[in-house]
C-alpha cells in the first residue's frame, strides 16, 4: 500500500526545505531568494535554489531538483522509502505500520547485517592460528592492536567456503550472501569465497555500517595486489570515500587524500585524522562533492610512482572545478607517506605537509621536470608550456606572481612571459567565442531522454509545461479546463504523466510536491520542480492558458494531417473531426 496523504503531509511540515539542506549546503538568503553551492556538481557561483513557499529545491547549474524527500535520496543515495524512513526518524514522526511493500529496506537491512557479521569473521580469523601470517604482517608495518581494532582489519582464510559456511550457519541466505559480493558463483554455479588468503579492510559509510570490502594479497604470493567489493545495491565505490567516517570528526581544517588503504591508517596512527582515500578507482566528481560537504580544503598525497602521479593529475582536474582549495603535497624518494612516517616519524611529515604547494606549483614542478633546463632548447620548451599554464589562471595577480617567480628562476624576463602569457589567453578567448558563436547562430536541439518527443514536437512541449505551470500554482484554473484538454492531446508522453497526475490532485483543490514524489524518478522530479517555479503572472494566467491550449490543440492537428500516410483514411478522418470538435468546444 503506497504511503498515506495524511502521512507525507506531516512529515512535511515536519521537515522544512530549508532546514533539512542547511545542514548539507551552507545556504545564504537575499530576500525570498535562499541560494548556495549545488552539492550535486561542482561550481564556484552559487546556482542551487530553494523555494519554501513549495519546499522545493532546484539547480540551474545540473536540472537535479524535488522535493525534500528527493534532496535525501539525492544525498544520501537512498531509494524513496529509505528517504521517508530517515526523514521520519530524524522528526520524530513514526513510520505507518499499513502493510506498504517495504522490501527494498529489508534487502538492504540483510546485506548491512551479512557485511557487519563478515567483518566480525574475518576479523577474529586474525587472532587464530591460520590468520597468524597476516596479524605478524600488519605488526610489521608497525600498526598497534588498538589500530588494528579500531579500523576493524582482518584475514580471510586460505579456503573456498569457510565464510559461506559461517554465514550459512548464521540464517543468511545463499541468494543474500551472493548479492553482498563477499561470496561469487563460480562458472559451474557453485558459490565460493570471493576473498581468501588476504589481509581485509571493511569499508563503513557515514552512518557506521559496512558496506564493502577490500582484500590485499598476502606477502610474497602471486595475484591482483587488491580485490575490491564490486558495487552492490549498498555500495557504489565511486560515491563513498575510505575513513572518512572517521575523519569527518578531524579537528584540522583540511583532509588529505592518500592513495590506499595502508597510507591511510599509517597516517590515522600517526596522528593525521583527516586522512582518506578513493577505495581504488579514479578519483570522481561525487567524491569531491562528497568531500566538499566537510572542510574547505584537500591536500593531494598520492604515491610518487608514475600510475600515482596520473592519479594526482586526475585528482586536481577534478577538485579544480569545485570551491574547496587544493595543495599538493610531494615527497621526494619515491616514497609513499606510509613508509615516510615509519623512515622518518611524524613530525617531518606535518613539516612536508604545511609546506605543500598548491595545484599551479605542483603542476609547474611536473612540467619542470620533463626538461632540460641548463640547456635554452630546455627552458624555451618549459616556458613556452608554462605560458599556457598561467593562461589558465582567471586572476590577473596571480599570473602576476608566478610570472615574476619563473622569470627569477630562469633568468628571463618578467615581461616577456607575461606577454606570452597574455597572447595565449587572447587565442584562447577568441577561439571559445568563435565556438560560442557557432552554437548560436546553428544551435542543436538536444535529445532529451525525459521528454524525448520534444526534439520533434518543441512548440507543443513548451505549451505543455507553460499549462502544467500555470495549473500546479494556480489550481483555480482547473475549473477553466472544464475538459478542453484531455491527457490525450499532451505530445510527449512525460507531460501526460505529470498532467495527470497534477489533475488527480487538484480534486483536492491543492498540489503538494511531496505527495507525488514516489511517483517519479530523481530526475523527473527535477524536471517538475523546474516547470512548477517558472515565473508566471497570476494577471496574465487565464489569458496564457488559452493560448497554451490552442497552441497544443493545432500542434496535435498538424501531427494528425502528417500521419495520413499512416493511418487508414477512414481512421484518419475520424480522429481529425473529434480534434476540431474539441477545438470548436474550448475556443
Amino acid at each position: 500500500m503506497p504511503l498515506s496523504e495524511e502521512f507525507l503531509t506531516e512529515l512535511r511540515y515536519r521537515n522544512s526545505i530549508e532546514t533539512i539542506v542547511s545542514s548539507y549546503v551552507n545556504l545564504h538568503r537575499r530576500g525570498n531568494m535562499i541560494t548556495g553551492l549545488c552539492p550535486f556538481h561542482n561550481e564556484k557561483t552559487p546556482s542551487f535554489t530553494l523555494y519554501p513557499e513549495n519546499n522545493s529545491f532546484y539547480c540551474f547549474g545540473c536540472g537535479v531538483g524535488g522535493d525534500v524527500i528527493t534532496f535525501i535520496r539525492d544525498i544520501e543515495n537512498l531509494d524513496y522509502m529509505e528517504a521517508v524512513r530517515l526523514l521520519s526518524d530524524r522528526s520524530g514522526l513514526p513510520m505507518p505500520d499499513d502493510g506498504f511493500d517495504d522490501g527494498a529496506r529489508r534487502l538492504r537491512q540483510t546485506l548491512l547485517e551479512i557485511n557487519r557479521e563478515t567483518a566480525r569473521f574475518f576479523h577474529n580469523e586474525l587472532k587464530t592460528q591460520r590468520g597468524r601470517k597476516a596479524y605478524e604482517y600488519l605488526k610489521d608495518r608497525r600498526l598497534t592492536d588498538d589500530t588494528i581494532r579500531h579500523f576493524g582489519l582482518g584475514y580471510s582464510p586460505d579456503s573456498f567456503d569457510a565464510l559461506l559456511n559461517h554465514l550459512k550457519s548464521k540464517g543468511f541466505r545463499e541468494p543474500d550472501i551472493v548479492l553482498a559480493n563477499v561470496v561469487a558463483n563460480g562458472k559451474t554455479g557453485k558459490p565460493y569465497d570471493r576473498f581468501h588468503n588476504r589481509i581485509m579492510f571493511p569499508i563503513i559509510d557515514l552512518r557506521g555500517n559496512v558496506i564493502a570490502f577490500g582484500g590485499r594479497i598476502m606477502p610474497g604470493l602471486e595475484g591482483a595486489k587488491y580485490i575490491n567489493t564490486a558495487d552492490t545495491p549498498i555500495y557504489k565505490k565511486s560515491r563513498n570515500i575510505y575513513a572518512l567516517n572517521v575523519a569527518k570528526n578531524t579537528k584540522e581544517n583540511n583532509l588529505i587524500l592518500a592513495e590506499g588503504y595502508m597510507d591511510v591508517i599509517s597516517l590515522h596512527q600517526a596522528g593525521f585524522t583527516n586522512a582518506v582515500a578513493s577505495l581504488g578507482t579514479a578519483f570522481t566528481q561525487e567524491q569531491a562533492l562528497l568531500l566538499g560537504r566537510y572542510c574547505k580544503e584537500i591536500v593531494v598525497t598520492l604515491d610518487a610512482d608514475e600510475a600515482g602521479q596520473k592519479a594526482t593529475e586526475k585528482a586536481i582536474r577534478v577538485l579544480s572545478g569545485s570551491n574547496m582549495r587544493v595543495r599538493v603535497l610531494r615527497i621526494d624518494g619515491g616514497k609513499d607517506p606510509d613508509e615516510y612516517i615509519r623512515e622518518f616519524g611524524p613530525d617531518r611529515f606535518r613539516a612536508l605537509l604545511e609546506g605543500a604547494g598548491n595545484e599551479i606549483e605542483y603542476k609547474l614542478f611536473t612540467l619542470r621536470q620533463k626538461y632540460d633546463l641548463t640547456a635554452d632548447s630546455g627552458k624555451m620548451l618549459y616556458l613556452n608550456e608554462a605560458a599556457i599554464l598561467l593562461s589558465e589562471l582567471p586572476v590577473a595577480i596571480a599570473r602576476d606572481i608566478y610570472s615574476g617567480k619563473l622569470a627569477k628562476e630562469l633568468e628571463v624576463s618578467k615581461e616577456a612571459i607575461l606577454k606570452q602569457t597574455e597572447q595565449t589567453r587572447q587565442r584562447k578567448t577568441k577561439a571559445e567565442y568563435n565556438k560560442r558563436l557557432k552554437e548560436f547562430t546553428a544551435p542543436k536541439i538536444k535529445q532529451d531522454a525525459i521528454t524525448p518527443e520534444k526534439r520533434e514536437h518543441p512548440r507543443a512541449a513548451c505549451a505543455e509545461e507553460a499549462i502544467l505551470c500555470l495549473l500546479m500554482n494556480f489550481p483555480d484554473l482547473k475549473k477553466e479546463m472544464n475538459g478542453r484538454v484531455q491527457p490525450e492531446d499532451f505530445m510527449t508522453g512525460f507531460h501526460r504523466k505529470v498532467f495527470e497526475t497534477v489533475e488527480k490532485q487538484l480534486e483536492n483543490g491543492v498540489f503538494d510536491l511531496t505527495l507525488i514524489s514516489g511517483e517519479f524518478s530523481t530526475q523527473e522530479m527535477g524536471r517538475i520542480v523546474a516547470i512548477q517555479n517558472k515565473t508566471v503572472a497570476k494577471a496574465n494566467a487565464i489569458n496564457e492558458l488559452a493560448d497554451c491550449i490552442r497552441i497544443l490543440k493545432d500542434e496535435k492537428e498538424n501531427s494528425i494531417i502528417g500521419k495520413a500516410s499512416e493511418m487508414e483514411t477512414d481512421q484518419w478522418a475520424e480522429a481529425l473531426q473529434k480534434l476540431r470538435r474539441q477545438k470548436g468546444s474550448s475556443s
